[in-house]
């Protein structure tokens, strides 16, 4: 095998890096490395274009922002809460600038115009997916699986370019977390989390996880960190 061969297979199986950069910072050099979300190439370096967590997993390099509001996009799942009723669906707080409304007709089943209330009512919480973003309102669809009305539980607020880390690998981070609390948890793209479980205690045992990995988000080996913290709180 050649040596630049070999090069780029070590790049292949090269592990997830993490650190903090800032704007203009070289996170990598070398041609075999590809610039993804946040990054540019100059040359041979792959180059940060805003702050935030470079993560570098084989040959693409991005950068997980740490700050600034949520962005809808379509195809997001989000949870938002109901804000107002109109004739015709539903306005929702979808914790974003934007405006977001809920036709009666991306409901799962017809419901009468008379009658929204009873279906979704003002301060429901509701786990939605957006259908169609405009320059300044976002339509959104309860009609899927695992959308519609969240009844009980408890929601936490984190910064939803934290939602990645929350998330895990494959969803491994959130997984080992409802495992640990036996909970029912819905992450929203747009840093809005509902969690149910059987017992209040288990609730806020997994928003204490929850808000343990956002505070440690820029951490090295954070999985163990946090089972270590879901082991202590058991013991």
């Amino acid at each position: 095998m050649s040596q630049e061969n070999t090069k780029q297979e070590e790049v292949r199986e090269k592990k997830e890096e993490r650190r903090i950069v800032i704007p203009g910072e070289t996170i990598v050099e070398g041609e075999e490395y590809l610039p993804g979300e946040g990054t540019r190439r100059i040359g041979s370096e792959i180059v940060a274009e805003r702050y935030g967590l470079a993560e570098i997993s084989g040959r693409l390099v991005k950068i997980i922002s740490l700050s600034g509001g949520y962005i809808p996009r379509y195809g997001n799942t989000i949870i938002g809460k109901i804000a107002d009723i109109t004739f015709n669906g539903w306005i929702v707080d979808i914790a974003s600038p934007y405006q977001a409304f809920i036709s009666v007709m991306e409901a799962p089943r017809f419901i009468n115009k008379n009658e929204l209330e009873e279906y979704l009512d003002i301060g429901d919480i509701v786990a939605c997916r957006i259908a169609g973003v405009k320059r300044k309102s976002v339509d959104l669809s309860i009609k899927g699986r695992g959308l519609g009305k969240l009844e009980g539980g408890i929601t936490l607020h984190i910064n939803s370019h934290k939602v990645p880390r929350v998330i895990g690998k494959e969803g491994s981070m959130i997984k080992m977390i409802k495992d640990a609390t036996n909970s029912e948890i819905i992450v929203g793209q747009n840093g809005v989390i509902w969690i149910k479980s059987n017992a209040i205690e288990n609730e806020l045992k997994a928003k204490e996880a929850i808000l343990f990995v956002t505070g440690k988000s820029y951490a090295e080996g954070l999985t163990e960190k946090v089972k270590e913290f879901l082991e202590g709180n058991k013991k």
